[in-house]
């Protein structure tokens, strides 16, 4: 995640699956927080907040609530934070950015980093975790590389997702095979039950749900029925 995505539609998808599947859990949210970049055009994708005829009733008062962040100039995830958009949630909001030249030290201090993540979600029902990127494979992940902290590696995938249900966020990328085929990759490599809800608008992304228990199951299922312009549900 980076704070210059907040409220594009990318974030109301995102927000309205949280909202949908953990309406009365404890939420945990791993923002995976790494610092803006401006080299593209990524986080721009706002025009919906102009059509609330076409998107509006899918969660009325997120949608407001996105607009009104959107329109103050300070799009950050600390303005979501602060919004009351995601009642209940215990936020892991500290900063992928370490200033060591170091290669030992940054490998140090992202293992301490998440660690840091595990401890402050360690009682919540659900965690949701937010990469920039989406998920790696552990022998692709590179800690001590900052570009790499944009991804979570399967390991941590896994950790979070440890007797309870985990939402991870993976931005599609060209995978052999196209991105049906890479949804399936990461379900075939996740633990238990796992569903990918993939969403198809603007730029393509999929959320993989792990461990979901039968009540998340069905609220995941509504889900995708009332956005189903948009998802799809496998």
């Amino acid at each position: 995640m980076q704070n210059r995505y907040t409220g594009d539609i990318g974030d109301y998808v995102k927000y309205g699956l949280l909202r949908a599947l953990a309406s009365d859990q404890r939420l945990g949210v791993a923002w995976y927080l790494y610092p803006d970049e401006g080299h593209n055009d990524d986080g721009r994708h706002v025009s919906y907040l102009e059509r609330p005829a076409d998107w509006e009733h899918l969660d009325p008062d997120l949608y407001q609530g996105l607009r009104q962040i959107v329109r103050s100039g300070y799009r950050s995830v600390q303005a979501v934070e602060n919004s009351g958009l995601l009642p209940n949630t215990k936020f892991a909001s500290e900063l992928l950015e370490h200033p060591v030249s170091s290669a030992v030290k940054r490998r140090s201090w992202r293992h301490e980093w998440f660690n840091r993540v595990t401890e402050q979600l360690s009682d919540c029902d659900i965690v949701f975790a937010d990469p920039d990127n989406g998920l790696c494979a552990d022998d692709r992940f590179r800690p001590a590389r900052r570009k790499d902290w944009k991804r979570i590696p399967l390991e941590e995938a896994v950790r979070l997702a440890n007797d309870r249900t985990a939402i991870l966020y993976h931005h599609n990328s060209r995978f052999k095979g196209g991105h049906r085929a890479e949804i399936a990759h990461w379900m075939e490599r996740l633990p238990g039950r796992v569903y990918g809800l993939y969403w198809r608008r603007y730029s393509n992304r999929t959320f993989l749900i792990v461990n979901a228990s039968g009540v998340v199951e069905q609220r995941l299922i509504e889900f995708a029925q009332l956005w189903g312009h948009g998802c799809e549900l496998v």
